[in-house]
């Protein structure tokens, strides 16, 4: 079955702090180590629409199945042409799809809105799905850092990924305010 994907709403949020709790507890695709509340998750989806971010969520059978956003990269302003992505999906609906879904999206949601490169800071370089979804979306790797975050009793890498948006470097970008 194909997840229908649309903008997150604030009646998901229960889910996708769910969702999240999950992978903050017992994943290593965040270094977060409390799961944060509602109300938190709220305000950083609220921080990232207030900059025109995409924020989704996948549905199947009428329930968040998983959800994706792009926020910036970085905070100084020679990389306001970047965003980096983030997909979380719920446990029972890993490998089926869902994430392929939400991130094509995000890729698309993103290009239409002018940015020109994607980063995805993937937690885990034995992460190989997150890894080879990522690849299979044009991603290319293009670092690793080793021993960065200690999370569930062990030292934990980094992999880099990276994919041009629309044009990505060939044009210059239009003025962004």
């Amino acid at each position: 079955m194909t997840p229908g994907i649309r903008r997150s709403q604030p009646d998901d949020l229960a889910a996708i702090c769910a969702i999240y709790a999950h992978h903050v507890r017992y994943g290593l695709a965040t270094f977060e180590e409390e799961p944060p509340d509602v109300a938190e998750l709220a305000r950083r989806r609220a921080e990232l629409l207030a900059r025109g971010l995409p924020h989704l969520v996948a549905e199947l059978d009428g329930a968040v199945a998983g959800y994706a956003y792009a926020g910036p990269y970085r905070p100084r302003p020679a990389y306001r042409h970047t965003v980096e992505d983030s997909v979380y999906l719920a446990p029972e609906h890993i490998g089926r799809g869902v994430g392929r879904a939400l991130l094509a999206q995000l890729i698309f949601a993103c290009t239409a809105a002018g940015y020109r490169q994607m980063i995805a800071v993937i937690g885990d370089s034995a992460n190989a799905p997150s890894i080879g979804l990522h690849a299979a979306l044009g991603f290319r790797e293009v670092g690793l850092l080793r021993a960065v975050g200690f999370k569930l009793g062990r030292w934990v890498d980094t992999v880099l990924m990276q994919r041009a948006l629309g044009p990505g470097d060939t044009e210059l970008p239009s003025p962004r305010g």
